[in-house]
């Protein structure tokens, strides 16, 4: 039966404890300091980008409101093969530029890796290689492409395959350099070279993580695809763009609810598949 503390015992364990407890003066003032400088950033971001022009927010709002009354019902007047058929060109843009993107990045990731690669300038090379691809958004990647092979989803392609590796790549190699290290040490001790232990003792381990990411990331880009239409780059974002730019607002709201439905079966899809490769490779 455990004994009770005594006086002298609850007394050392404060006096040990109390920088934990208690904070000093010194660092109450910086906390203090810390959170007035927080606030007075947000508060001077608020008013220099016009948040507090309730007369602008209150047209917005009703203009919002005749936007969307022109939105109901929606309707396709005849166009609906067009924007199904523009669905599908996203639908291709998006998981091309994903698989190649992907591609890209798995041997990017195992260069990318310390537990891979151990020489730290080598490893510090390829990760600020990897800031600078993934620094710079798809859309403008898309307009690089869009003036060097023209108009099309070929550019769009292009973009996600650009943006989306370097950022995949990043993710791949935070996973490799938390693999478990016993099955590393026992496909080497068994004689296998660096390649072979990349084979079969990583890959296995992070393959359900790369398959998770990478559909998600479809996922994602299929959202972007839509917006890398409206600057040239095909698909549904460019029927969007030009229902908007003559104002056929019903048939705006169309393939708005479209692309929805689209982003949620690729949802719905992706889990399944997921769960299916989790499950097999015997991840609780």
């Amino acid at each position: 039966m455990n004994q009770p503390l005594t006086i002298n015992e609850i007394t050392e364990a404060y006096k040990s404890y109390t920088p934990v407890i208690t904070r000093s003066l010194k660092q109450r003032v910086i906390q203090w300091l810390i959170w007035i400088g927080f606030a007075g950033f947000t508060v001077y971001c608020l008013v220099q980008l016009g948040f507090f022009n309730f007369g602008m927010i209150h047209r917005g709002v009703g203009k919002l409101y005749g936007v969307v009354s022109f939105m109901l019902p929606p309707a396709a007047h005849g166009r609906f093969l067009d924007f199904l058929w523009a669905i599908f060109e996203t639908l291709g843009m998006a998981f091309i530029g994903t698989l190649l993107a992907a591609l890209i990045a798995i041997p990017l990731g195992f260069l990318g890796s310390k537990n891979v690669m151990g020489n730290p300038l080598f490893h510090f090379a390829w990760r600020r290689q990897f800031d600078f691809i993934r620094g710079i958004d798809a859309l403008i990647w898309a307009l690089v492409w869009i003036n060097v092979v023209g108009l099309g989803p070929f550019a769009g392609i292009l973009a996600i395959a650009c943006s989306v590796s370097g950022e995949l790549a990043k993710l791949f190699s935070e996973s490799i350099e938390n693999v478990d290290r016993k099955q590393i040490d026992g496909v080497r001790a068994s004689g296998a070279n660096t390649v072979q232990i990349m084979r079969y003792a990583i890959l296995p381990q992070v393959f359900p993580i790369i398959l998770s990411t990478s559909l998600y990331y479809f996922e994602s880009n299929t959202r972007s695809a839509t917006i890398l239409g409206i600057v040239g780059a095909g698909g549904i974002g460019l029927q969007l763009s030009d229902r908007i730019r003559v104002l056929a607002w019903d048939q705006a709201s169309l393939i708005i609810i479209m692309i929805l439905v689209t982003v949620y079966l690729i949802d719905t899809l992706s889990n399944k598949i997921r769960h299916y490769f989790i499950q097999a490779s015997g991840i609780p």
